[in-house]
């Protein structure tokens, strides 16, 4: 699906306040509700929109140690074997393939340093796990959501 500069504005609305009503939506894009109301539905419907969701501070609910992990795998581990073995720890809220000498990067957010460790643990107790390199962030510097659109 080709976006238009309207899709475009749309979604960032949507981005910054989910919970936006499609008139208040029409009002900063310069359409009527039924309009943006037909548009979203096309965006949901083509796969453009994926979802509505709530973002929740980390520190918020108990989640204050971030991490990330690289993962070092036996060799012709798949992707798919990797997602089946991290995607079962709630801890982890991003894991992705990449370039370079690990297997994989996760990002995983904990209580406190003792539950990093456990979740980290548990991931390397994986039968295809050779061994992982943890960093700690000390301080986020610049966070964007998944799916913002550059201006």
């Amino acid at each position: 699906m080709q976006l238009d500069q309207l899709d475009r504005l749309i979604i960032g609305v949507l981005l910054e306040d989910g919970r936006a009503t499609f008139a208040q939506i029409g009002d900063q894009v310069g359409l009527s509700a039924p309009a943006v109301k037909r548009r979203v539905d096309r965006l949901v419907s083509s796969g453009a929109i994926t979802g509505f969701t709530v973002r929740v501070d980390p520190a918020v609910v108990g989640w204050s140690t971030e991490g990330y992990v690289e993962i070092y795998c036996r060799g012709s581990t798949t992707p798919g074997e990797i997602l089946k073995a991290v995607d079962k720890h709630p801890e982890v809220v991003s894991a992705s393939t990449v370039t370079g000498e690990a297997d994989a990067i996760l990002h995983i957010l904990a209580a406190d340093i003792r539950h990093f460790e456990q979740v980290v643990e548990r991931i390397a107790s994986e039968p295809f796990m050779v061994r992982t390199k943890s960093e700690l962030v000390l301080s986020p510097l610049v966070r964007r959501e998944q799916g913002s659109l550059p201006s």
